[in-house]
């Protein structure tokens, strides 16, 4: 069934001499893959190698045969030409990362409009945005709403976050309750938007403690977690 959508791109994994394997988040249909064939040779067929570049946001003619396998692309543009977010060095290092940890995370092969909407305006606020310290911080947040399993806050102001629940409590119940100045600055976040993102002030350490423990959270709610390699380069990045 050949479809028009919009894409984002989540992968671009070469496959043989000239060919590209493509991961993408569509609008119409979820995670998708599709097999681009000797797309790094072609000088001048209508898909260029460019346009696959992480998180990429796409408008696609495909073929989805929907069967499991490798879908076809026959035609693709750039829905939305990002400024920075491939050449300022802190951006490309932050795509890396987050399209590695949305790869992981998700992989449904049904629509979820919400969760595209809310990547599309993600990625266009990182491109045109110079505050973006947290950014990532408040990303993974926002993304684990749409995924199931955002943070209960009804009793935020207890002392204790319990990661295996989500939820704030009073007493400490098992080592996976957690406590002190990393939970004291995750609930900072819980009441921010794109407009208020910079009001957060953080140390690089207190940025990455609080980053290890999204991560950890992460890893006890999302079925088959796999910590993403780039984050040593996010970390070298913000350090």
């Amino acid at each position: 069934m050949v479809v028009a959508t919009k894409a984002i791109v989540f992968s671009a994994i070469k496959y043989s001499e000239a060919d590209l394997i493509v991961c993408c988040y569509t609008e119409i249909a979820g995670v998708k893959s599709y097999l681009l064939r000797g797309i790094l040779k072609s000088k001048r067929g209508k898909l260029k190698a460019s346009y696959f570049q992480p998180l990429t946001q796409l408008e696609l003619i495909a073929d989805h045969k929907n069967k499991g396998t490798l879908e076809y692309i026959k035609e693709a543009k750039v829905a939305v030409p990002y400024q920075s977010l491939h050449t300022d060095i802190v951006k490309s290092g932050l795509v890396m990362f987050l399209s590695e940890m949305l790869k992981n995370c998700i992989r449904e092969e049904e629509p979820n409009t919400a969760l595209f909407a809310f990547m599309e305006r993600a990625f266009q606020w990182l491109d045109a945005n110079e505050a973006i310290a947290n950014f990532h911080i408040f990303f993974l947040m926002q993304l684990s709403l749409y995924l199931g399993f955002f943070p209960d806050a009804s009793n935020i102001e207890e002392k204790y976050f319990n990661i295996i629940d989500g939820n704030f409590q009073a007493t400490d119940t098992s080592k996976y309750c957690l406590e002190g100045t990393q939970i004291e600055n995750f609930k900072l976040f819980f009441n921010l938007d794109y407009n208020t993102l910079h009001t957060v002030k953080l140390s690089k350490k207190q940025r990455k403690e609080l980053l290890d423990l999204l991560l950890a959270y992460y890893s006890f709610h999302v079925q088959g977690y796999q910590k993403p390699k780039s984050l040593a380069v996010l970390n070298q990045l913000f350090s």
